[in-house]
């Protein structure tokens, strides 16, 4: 073909299944970096579930393929949600409110459940699911993960089969299934906790464990829900300190459940060029602010241990994943080809910042033992004083 010819060929035009589920659902959007107060995001009505609520599409998620996203639904004072069933996995986080939600295949097996504030569910793939407010005076509000868009750029928008598809997944959900009220299993992940249950009543006050590796005298536990390929996780870390920097791309919604700090974000030899996100119990933000690999550091300025829940995707469950013996960790050093920024590697402007606003906020950095630009107390040692639990 001569290069004339060429010329005159059309462009070809660029389709998003996600974009056009989008715009045929037609949420409200939620744009930028990240949400300071999801108590106080601003809704609209989404008629599919009957409520008001909304989509978050941060900076950092626009353009990843394997990306998912974030939706927050608002249950009016003795309201309910529509029922729905999705070819999408989903995880849901109650931000805010009490309530129940009833679960089923076939209406002669229905399930239900009650949740409150701090609660954390997965809905079985494909399963009926409706939320019901247990208030009669107060809002409920509801945060969740899902794979939307990843399952929509797999299968393109089709409206009868993510919505109408009549497999049911017994191997997940079935007639009789104990799968909200069975007993969660702990199992041992390289240097993790990971616990594996559908239903986490407290994730704001549950059990955490010591995870050296990531320094800041932090806490964790791995959650394993809905045999699925949504992972979430807990972390806490203790006041006057920060965890280590590491880097991957976005996709990773962090809700902060407790505390007061910051966190950095910033690519690989763009330190000048940092970007500062200030957090509260209740703000949301995504490990990353765009396309690529992002550095991400938590830092705790306030008077309280600084605990998050991490809701993300991308990976195969850890029961059902491929075991192919390697591991780029997010508690490995880059130097050992890991995706960890040791303290000692890090830029010292990145500790003179933690240190003004630590002490700006009434506290004193708590980083000799683990930092070498520390100029303030001893805190947390590499082989000690592992929590405030």
């Amino acid at each position: 073909m001569s290069d004339e010819s060429r010329e005159n060929l059309t462009t070809i035009d660029r389709i998003d299944p996600y974009q056009q589920w989008l715009a045929a659902e037609r949420p409200r959007v939620i744009e930028g970096l990240y949400c300071r107060d999801v108590a106080t995001a601003e809704l609209a009505p989404w008629p599919r579930k009957g409520v008001d609520g909304a989509v978050f599409n941060f900076d950092g998620f626009k353009g990843n393929p394997k990306g998912n996203d974030l939706h927050i639904i608002e249950i009016p004072a003795g309201g309910s949600t529509n029922p729905e069933r999705h070819m999408y996995e989903e995880i849901v986080y109650v931000s805010s409110g009490r309530g129940a939600t009833s679960i089923w295949q076939d209406e002669k097996d229905k399930q239900t459940f009650e949740w409150h504030t701090g609660s954390l569910f997965a809905v079985p793939l494909n399963a009926n699911a409706q939320h019901f407010n247990g208030s009669g005076n107060e809002k409920a509000r509801l945060l969740s993960v899902t794979t939307a868009p990843t399952t929509l750029r797999q299968f393109h928008w089709n409206e009868e089969f993510l919505y109408n598809c009549p497999i049911a997944f017994t191997d997940r959900y079935g007639p009789g299934s104990n799968y909200f009220t069975a007993e969660g299993t702990m199992w041992r992940s390289r240097n993790n906790h990971v616990w594996e249950s559908n239903f986490v009543p407290d994730a704001p006050n549950m059990k955490l464990f010591e995870w050296k590796e990531r320094g800041g005298g932090g806490r964790n536990v791995m959650l394993q829900m809905g045999e699925g390929n949504l992972i979430a996780h807990i972390s806490q870390f203790q006041v006057g300190t920060y965890k280590k920097a590491h880097r991957h791309g976005p996709g990773a919604y962090l809700f902060i459940l407790g505390g007061e700090g910051f966190s950095l974000l910033w690519q690989d030899g763009g330190e000048d060029e940092r970007i500062k996100a200030d957090w509260q119990t209740g703000s949301l933000f995504l490990a990353g602010a765009g396309g690529g690999e992002w550095f991400h550091q938590h830092f705790n300025s306030g008077k309280t241990p600084a605990r998050y829940l991490a809701l993300r995707g991308g990976n195969a469950s850890f029961k059902y994943g491929p075991n192919t013996g390697e591991w780029r960790g997010a508690d490995v050093s880059i130097k050992d080809g890991g995706m960890q920024l040791d303290y000692a590697d890090e830029n010292p402007e990145v500790h003179r910042i933690f240190e003004e606003e630590v002490r700006a906020h009434g506290a004193e950095c708590r980083m000799k033992a683990l930092s070498p630009y520390c100029t303030g107390e001893i805190g947390p040692t590499t082989e000690g004083e592992w929590g405030d639990d």
